[in-house]
């Protein structure tokens, strides 16, 4: 089968839980044997290049260079399309016109949007079934987000509305769309009713993931080390790692003295936000190049996300690199997860901070939890169970 794939930034490299979902659906699909083409922009030429070349094993990159745009550009052009921002950032004309001249020039079974923004350059392949994958359901994040937003609520608020209309009729003029969780599923349902696309073709589908991979090479320290990524471009991350620092951490030194806390792709200027006295035992990171170097034998992963939508990738890879993970129920939301058999769960500071001291010494409960997880990954998440659930969809719309 000849697969079209549209996204709105390339899965290489893979330093974030959206790039390596786009990669390993990829992978999947490609060992299956199908003809994947990947259209995608780039910032930077070099950049582009690079990233073709790596991806040329597993489809064939056709990636557009570009250069970014002044956000207050994006804001006029919003107003002007009465589009919301997060749409008309991640609409580029040049992808678009690829996207159009590949489809005039050979013919696709199915072209896969990844993530609603992508559906502009996506719909430019007109005549092909289009399938809309959203990773996650965006105007919830925005929703919640305004709840928290301080000053910026009205805007966040405000964004979250047009978002909400926009998703509903993106999921009604697509052949399919693809949730990562049954929450998500039942999410967009109600976004396409509530527009009055009450037959919308909604199918959960898992995230593909690898059950078991190798953990960092070079140890972390602390006992126990413990890793936070903090994501500075996205509201929900940077937000949840704040809250840790500066709330649930102090209480962690408490009950584990001897913890250190590995903060990953937090600005300097979020840094200087935290009381010092708060921040002991705390070592600030740039975001690693490989996501490996995060996932270190002994080291617990820390999730502690207050706004959640989709599949939180980075538990996905702490089980599969066999490091436990210690999460809010929201963060966890989507994976079925178990409290005390795939993972810790914790609603509040006490619970989160307990869960470190749980955790402390390498015990039995650190092996149970990982047994658990990489389990979860073979039963739930393997690329040949995904990449059957793909086929089988796309096959009902061929």
């Amino acid at each position: 089968m000849k697969i079209l794939w549209v996204a709105t930034k390339a899965p290489w490299p893979p330093v974030d839980g959206g790039r390596r979902l786009l990669l390993d659906t990829l992978r999947a699909l490609s060992i299956a044997g199908h003809e994947l083409t990947l259209v995608a922009p780039v910032v930077g030429k070099e950049e582009c290049r690079q990233a073709e070349a790596a991806l040329s094993t597993v489809c064939r990159p056709q990636l557009v260079a570009v250069r970014p745009q002044p956000r207050w550009i994006d804001a006029l052009r919003a107003q002007w399309r009465r589009q919301p921002l997060t749409v008309v950032r991640h609409t580029v004309s040049a992808v678009q016109q690829r996207v159009a001249a590949l489809v005039g020039a050979e013919r696709f079974d199915v072209v896969m949007a990844e993530q609603m923004q992508a559906l502009p350059a996506a719909e430019m392949a007109s005549g092909v079934p289009i399938v809309l994958r959203a990773q996650n359901v965006e105007s919830d994040l925005w929703a919640q987000a305004a709840e928290e937003g301080g000053w910026r609520g009205w805007l966040l608020a405000r964004e979250a509305r047009q978002l909400a209309t926009w998703e509903g009729r993106a999921v009604g003029r697509c052949a399919a769309t693809l949730a990562l969780t049954s929450h998500d599923a039942e999410r967009l349902t109600e976004l396409a009713s509530a527009v009055g696309c009450d037959d919308a073709r909604i199918h959960q589908v898992s995230a593909p993931f690898e059950s078991e991979l190798p953990a960092a090479s070079t140890p972390l320290i602390g006992a126990p080390p413990v890793v936070l990524f903090g994501s500075d471009g996205w509201l929900p991350n940077s937000g949840g790692a704040d809250w840790y620092v500066r709330e649930i951490w102090p209480r962690v030194r408490l009950v584990a003295p001897g913890a250190v806390l590995h903060v990953l792709g937090l600005a300097a200027s979020n840094q200087q936000t935290v009381d010092a006295s708060r921040a002991d035992g705390v070592i600030w990171l740039p975001a690693p190049k490989d996501s490996r170097d995060a996932f270190a034998a002994g080291s617990v992963l820390v999730v502690p996300l207050r706004i959640a939508s989709g599949v939180r990738i980075k538990i996905l890879e702490a089980w599969a690199r066999g490091v436990p993970v210690v999460a809010t129920p929201e963060a966890a939301r989507g994976l079925d997860a178990e409290d005390g058999e795939h993972l810790l769960l914790g609603r509040n500071v006490v619970e989160l901070a307990a869960g470190i001291a749980r955790l402390d010494g390498g015990t039995a409960l650190a092996e149970h939890l990982i047994t658990n997880g990489r389990q979860r990954l073979r039963d739930r998440h393997a690329l040949s169970v995904v990449a059957a659930q793909l086929e089988t969809i796309y096959a009902s719309l061929c």
